[in-house]
């Protein structure tokens, strides 16, 4: 099955070391075959995945927290500045 990503959105986070993180949310889509009309069909699956900048993974915690496993690290997202 051919899969792919689709960003969604970037924003920046804080991070528990002070440090501000770039995020990037990406949801999955695949190939749908059932439209033979010689174009590219994709369908979102409704997985969605976020990472830093750097292609680190990071997890989504039920408060709205974000973790980095790999760094042992918290992230918080910052609202935008009007």
């Amino acid at each position: 099955m051919d899969k792919k990503l689709h960003l969604l959105e970037t924003f920046t986070a804080e991070g528990s070391d002070g440090a501000q993180y770039k995020v990037l949310g990406y949801e999955h889509l695949v190939r749908d075959p059932s439209l033979a009309d010689g174009n590219e069909h994709w369908e979102p699956t409704g997985e969605a995945e976020y990472k830093l900048a750097t292609g680190e993974h990071v997890d989504l915690l039920p408060d709205g927290a974000m973790r980095v496993p790999m760094r042992g690290l918290t992230l918080q997202r910052q609202q935008p500045s009007a």
